[in-house]
């Protein structure tokens, strides 16, 4: 038998403000901070490169005679205080995409000339096409 009670999932996505269906085109998602996080995850699986260079400041770091062994923790929690807001500008800047860099530079010269090009004109100008 079927549970008359049983909520539909579009019910339960309303209760809980989740919008159903797909998201605009140039709608970016809020990012909210959950201040009850305890936990964090770093997957370096795919970043070979990263997972080197920790494994190695690692070993470093544990080449010494007395106290405990240093852990990933104690690195990140150590680089976190030393974190500067030049720093987090270049952190930023690295999660932008190419696309993005492109309207920035295009809002900054209209900005800058007092102009209102839409992105085509923008590039015709920068590009010097004809």
């Amino acid at each position: 038998m079927e549970n008359i009670n049983k909520e539909s999932s579009g019910d339960r996505d309303r209760e809980r403000g989740r919008k159903r269906g797909r998201k605009a085109k140039h709608q970016k998602k809020e990012f909210v901070i959950n201040k009850d996080q305890t936990k964090f995850f770093v997957d370096l699986s795919h970043d070979k490169v990263e997972l080197s260079l920790i494994i190695e400041l690692l070993g470093k770091a544990n080449q010494k005679d007395y106290g405990r062994e240093i852990t990933f923790k104690d690195l990140a929690l150590f680089s976190v205080t030393k974190l500067t807001d030049k720093d987090l500008e270049k952190i930023q800047e690295t999660t932008l995409s190419d696309m993005e860099k492109v309207e920035r530079a295009l809002i900054e010269f209209n900005k800058k000339n007092n102009s209102n090009l839409t992105l085509g004109e923008f590039l015709v100008k920068r590009l010097s096409i004809n």
